[in-house]
């Protein structure tokens, strides 16, 4: 009799576990990614990000069958501006042990110091192999792979634009800061088609209204904008100052026209971010960076921003107007 209550208690004990080690072993990993960049953290926060770059990701993620709360959460990190938080907000994602963490800029050179064993994905660099991320495009190497920019001969092109709506002997300004390879690239696309240069290098924030003020003063024709960080984190800034001292510009990244610039010409770093979602999902599903070979972009875009046009009062040719992917009107 004994024995008997002992089994069916043995079974009943059994019947009432099964359903929840079964739950335990259906329970789905929710991953963590890390996000980095230069914008407030309050811009890349949640399912709904402010940040265009972030929401593209986001969009990708979702494009890939995976649910934001379900599958993974994000881990933003943002320095609000500020290169020099960079290495401390690098620190805490390292230290929070994330599945893979996303980045571009120069948050990558931090979090390269910070790490060789956590993912991570390169949401564009312009030179990854001469910038020490990986060994070659074709085999990164280490923990670092993703996507580039391309190469710098894309500012013979936005030189070519420039002329096209402001022709003639003037001179073209070429803000910069930090990127002498950049600089040395134009002037060799400039030189090589009898093009006058000025070179107006910016030595961190404070000296972006310098730069204008001395292409005015040069009565320089058109501008040049690198998107290097203190001139992309100050891009509203930038595009007040090309309106104010009547500058026809073009930029390296779209977020200029965005906020007011006139043109852009190059590589759509949303479209960037959205395809590094591709790199992640392979990541968290066993990949190795180091066997991920980085994509180099193979679409640009031509934006133009014709109430900028209208502020600056010029003219547009018809032409290039024909050529742009997107007017914003």
């Amino acid at each position: 009799m004994m024995q008997r209550r002992d089994l069916l208690a043995s079974l009943a004990l059994g019947t009432l576990m099964t359903p929840r080690a079964g739950r335990s072993q259906n329970a789905r990993k929710v991953y963590r990614i890390g996000i980095m960049g230069l914008r407030p953290t309050s811009d890349l926060v949640g399912p709904k990000p402010r940040s265009p770059s972030t929401k593209a990701f986001l969009e990708g993620m979702r494009d890939l069958g995976y649910v934001y709360g379900e599958h993974f959460v994000t881990e933003p990190r943002g320095a609000d501006g500020r290169p020099e938080r960079l290495a401390a907000l690098a620190a805490e994602l390292v230290g929070l042990q994330v599945d893979v963490i996303v980045a571009a800029g120069p948050a990558l050179a931090e979090l390269k110091q910070m790490t060789t064993t956590i993912p991570i994905v390169m949401a564009a660099v312009y030179d990854p192999v001469a910038s020490g991320f990986v060994k070659s495009l074709a085999r990164p190497g280490g923990n670092i792979t993703g996507l580039s920019f391309g190469g710098r001969d894309l500012h013979a092109k936005r030189l070519e634009l420039l002329k096209e709506i402001v022709p003639g002997e003037s001179s073209v300004g070429v803000v910069w800061e930090g990127e002498a390879g950049g600089w040395q690239t134009t002037q060799t696309a400039a030189h090589a088609r009898g093009w006058k240069l000025l070179s107006l290098e910016v030595h961190g924030p404070d000296g972006i209204d310098a730069a204008f003020r001395s292409a005015a003063e040069a009565r320089v024709g058109s501008l040049l904008v690198f998107a290097s960080s203190p001139l992309f984190v100050h891009a509203e800034q930038v595009a007040s100052l090309a309106a104010k001292y009547r500058l026809p510009a073009i930029y390296e990244l779209r977020r200029f026209v965005e906020v007011g610039g006139l043109m852009f010409y190059g590589v759509d770093d949303n479209d960037i971010w959205r395809q590094a979602a591709a790199y992640v999902d392979k990541i968290l599903k066993g990949a190795r960076p180091a066997d991920l070979p980085v994509e180099q972009p193979t679409q640009l875009r031509f934006v133009i921003n014709r109430r900028a046009a209208k502020t600056l009062r010029l003219a547009i040719p018809q032409r290039v107007l024909m050529r742009a992917d997107e007017i914003i009107e």
